[in-house]
């Protein structure tokens, strides 16, 4: 095939090679910044979408990161435009930044289709960020690379080392316990954060590092190195280089994304002790190339893998820790009677060779599959009259001595009520009860915050309690820990079962055989249903609207409804 052909096939040339006033238009103001006329003679044009955002701290290096990319786009014969799309800081964005990821997957699937990219390289760190514009880029499927932008480096506290969020939560039950004073308490935020990156536990962004890795649409190595280390510079390079040979390779999103790939990731999540909300991500994203994953397949897949990766929440190392051990190919290769070897990845070859040689520096850190730092790990999904469509926990970072219990409910009704008594004296609460979080689900809140880890009672902190059964309809950090029963499904605030739990009930929790019961009869269910009043959301205008009127429930994503499926890339009209 003739190199003329393949620029005829180009999709910005139907942009860009257009002789008529389209042509004109779509050139001539480009021109303004500087751009030569080879720009416009068919070599691949590579977007670069960037969440750099100095509210979101995580990604407030990808500037620099995406200068890097572009270094290796121009190499490679293709010439890169970066574009800004919504960033989603965690640990910033109120009320929710899970409230925004559609829409910020919505702004970048239109970004993409709406301008002249033949590729696209994703740049993405903090949680929301890398499957908001994965969700947004597969509606697309352009030849696609995500680029993460690392974790930060290791905390260090009074000479030891600590981890983002998993230590927050340590440190506030301290504080609140009077086992350290509120000047240590501030001293430890600068021992935390003392570097770029994203969190450097095994929380939500270095979980979906590591999924975007295990689905194939990173390049090998791109889940652990740190934010400042030279070689994540190099690996931007590398992608950028690669992204146009994609490009003339045809190598779409869809070719990437099967459901081999995904119960790829699934494993993979379940050996490194993965955030529970790689469960919705995964789900949203295969729901927009339309590929059959469901909650069952993460327990099905997943739930008997063994725990690999000794990092916290699940266990003492951090990210640098596991970078220097081998990262996250080193887990791959463990995997290997297990996952889908021949999976095709962005790099062209399959996930088992790009694997296959990868070495493990340190089994303190990285444990073999024959000697696992714990036996089984992966998510577990729970049902019974309490969750009909699904709930899950993570038992890696549960008590083992709480997996299998009965406690009276002790109820909250929402988290301003929460907040309003948890610490009461007077709070009718001991060690054996559930604490049970209404209305803090997808339509609830809205948005299903990160608030299922619910801080325990000051009174029981005081004694010397740790762990507790926590049961909502939300998230929690990936950085959390705790016997923690998430995203309940169908939500209280649409009237699950959730919505109907009072006081005193007694609820039953059941792991290893994978049951949650209200232990409450069906006629007494029916009877306090036909008495509830609902829940008023108090949203009418604008995208929280939007959000409650079209958001599916957690078991299916939690993404809109008028999301699912891949409308493509092509734009059949011009703009003028």
């Amino acid at each position: 095939m003739s190199q003329e052909k393949e620029k005829r096939k180009l999709r910005s040339q139907e942009w860009f090679g257009k002789t008529d006033k389209m042509g004109f238009i779509y050139r001539s103001w480009m021109r303004n910044q500087g751009l030569p006329d080879h720009v416009f003679d068919g070599r691949p044009i590579i977007g670069i979408c960037n969440t750099w955002s100095e509210f979101t701290p995580c990604n407030a290096h990808f500037r620099e990161i995406a200068e890097y990319v572009k270094r290796g786009v121009y190499e490679a014969g293709g010439f890169p435009f970066e574009f800004p799309v919504m960033s989603l800081g965690e640990t910033l964005l109120k009320p929710t930044a899970m409230l925004f990821r559609n829409l910020a997957s919505m702004d970048a699937e239109e970004s993409i289709r709406g301008n002249p990219m033949d590729g696209v390289i994703l740049l993405a760190g903090c949680d929301k960020t890398t499957p908001s514009i994965l969700m947004g880029a597969a509606s697309v499927d352009l030849p696609s690379i995500v680029v993460s932008g690392g974790p930060m480096l290791n905390g260090k506290y009074k000479g030891r080392d600590i981890g983002s969020g998993t230590d927050v939560w340590r440190f506030t039950d301290d504080v609140r316990a009077g086992r350290i004073t509120q000047e240590d308490y501030y001293y430890a935020e600068g021992c935390m954060s003392r570097s770029r990156g994203h969190c450097m536990t095994m929380g939500t962004a270095s979980t979906m590092a590591c999924m975007v890795e295990a689905l194939g649409m990173g390049m090998p190595g791109n889940a652990a190195i740190p934010a400042v280390d030279a070689r994540r510079r190099a690996l931007a390079h590398m992608a950028g280089r690669r992204i146009v040979e994609m490009v003339h390779e045809d190598l779409k999103i869809s070719k990437i994304l099967t459901k081999q790939a995904f119960e790829n990731a699934i494993m993979v999540n379940g050996a490194i002790g993965g955030s529970t909300n790689a469960i919705i991500h995964l789900l949203a994203i295969a729901g927009r190339l339309g590929v059959d994953l469901t909650l069952d397949d993460f327990d099905r897949v997943g739930s008997h893998i063994p725990l690999l990766v000794n990092l916290m929440p699940s266990g003492k190392f951090l990210m640098e820790d596991f970078y220097y051990a081998g990262g996250l190919p080193a887990v791959i290769r463990e995997l290997k009677e297990h996952i889908h070897l021949e999976a095709l990845t962005v790099n062209g070859k399959t996930i088992g060779d790009n694997n296959q040689d990868a070495p493990c520096y340190d089994r303190d850190v990285i444990a073999s599959i024959e000697r696992p730092f714990k036996a089984r790990s992966g998510i577990a999904v729970l049902r019974g009259n309490l969750a009909k469509d699904g709930a899950v926990i993570k038992p890696s970072a549960a008590d083992p001595l709480l997996m299998k219990h009965r406690g009276k409910a002790v109820v909250f009704e929402n988290i301003e009520d929460y907040h309003a008594r948890i610490d009461d004296p007077e709070l009718e609460v001991d060690k054996n009860s559930v604490l049970v979080l209404k209305d803090v689900g997808p339509k609830g809140y809205p948005g299903m915050p990160e608030v299922g880890n619910m801080g325990l009672p000051k009174k029981l902190l005081a004694q010397g309690i740790t762990d507790m059964v926590r049961i909502s309809d939300g998230r929690m950090s990936g950085t959390a820990f705790g016997t923690v029963v998430l995203h309940v499904s169908p939500e209280s605030a649409i009237g699950g079962t959730l919505a109907f739990v009072q006081n005193g009930d007694y609820i039953e929790l059941d792991v290893e055989n994978r049951r949650i019961h209200l232990d409450v009869s069906e006629e007494e269910l029916e009877k306090r249903k036909k008495a509830w009043k609902g829940t008023d959301l108090g949203y009418f205008r604008g995208y929280a609207s939007l959000y409650i009127n079209h958001v599916q429930q957690a078991h299916l994503g939690a993404d809109f409804d008028f999301l699912q499926g891949c409308s493509g890339c092509e734009v059949p009209r011009d703009s003028h």
